[in-house]
């Protein structure tokens, strides 16, 4: 979703990295991680799809021209990280369980990339608006990600971070959840932002461009001034929805 419609969220954390000293390669020939397809329990075509996603990256990692894999979506690390050993537990996939618990080791989280490896917390950005913040399921739950995206938001020059009430609550979006269970999905999409209205917050920070999308629409269509951001968006002063 980064890569199709908000680029600009990328090209925000590559400048993120390069800004605290990392070399970024992109390899071009790369798609999705296999996610949709896996949670939908299409395990054949989410299979086919990783194997792409392991010759792109893997040879790089085995000529050691990569440290790390990182992008700004926690559910995409956290499928690489949890769930590439399920795809290739049989036997007959041998060869590409090494390699996928190969590239799992080195999968990160871009804030989580930031603040245990690069050990950076003051991003140096400024942000003039109140914000407060919103743990993605699979960043808090399947990755444990979460002190890291406060303290780089906390170091934020001139900005107010706010407390979301019951936070840790799912927006509801849940990928295909919101598709099969648009009703239950949306219900659950309006009570956060009943909660996002009683924080006080002009914009909530968010890790998961997903996540991003069905709030922002949910918000949109009830005419609310609250907006949903990527957190690379506002850690580097770029400002974008």
């Amino acid at each position: 979703m980064v890569d199709q419609f908000y680029p600009d969220t990328g090209l925000a954390a590559v400048e993120l990295l390069e800004r605290h000293g990392a070399e970024v390669i992109f390899p071009e020939t790369q798609t999705c991680c296999g996610q949709p397809a896996f949670n939908a329990g299409h395990r054949n075509d989410a299979r086919e799809v990783a194997l792409h996603f392991l010759d792109v990256f893997w040879p790089l990692l085995d000529q050691g021209r990569i440290d790390a894999i990182v992008a700004p979506s926690g559910s995409c690390i956290a499928m690489v990280k949890n769930h590439y050993p399920i795809l290739f537990a049989d036997r007959a996939y041998d060869r590409y369980l090494q390699q996928a618990l190969d590239v799992a080791k080195v999968s990160y989280e871009l804030t989580e990339f930031l603040v245990d490896k690069l050990g950076v917390e003051d991003t140096g950005s400024s942000c003039s608006e109140k914000l407060t913040y919103h743990p993605c399921c699979h960043l808090l739950r399947e990755l444990k990600v979460d002190e890291q995206p406060r303290a780089l938001l906390a170091n934020l020059e001139n900005a107010e971070v706010v407390i979301l009430p019951n936070a840790n609550e799912c927006c509801g979006f849940g990928g295909l959840f919101a598709v099969k269970n648009a009703d239950i999905s949306t219900a659950i999409g309006r009570r956060k932002v009943q909660n996002i209205e009683a924080s006080g917050a002009e914009v909530v920070v968010v890790n998961d461009v997903s996540c991003m999308t069905h709030l922002n629409g949910i918000l949109k269509h009830e005419g609310k001034s609250q907006r949903v951001k990527h957190i690379t968006d506002v850690l580097t002063d770029r400002g974008a929805e």
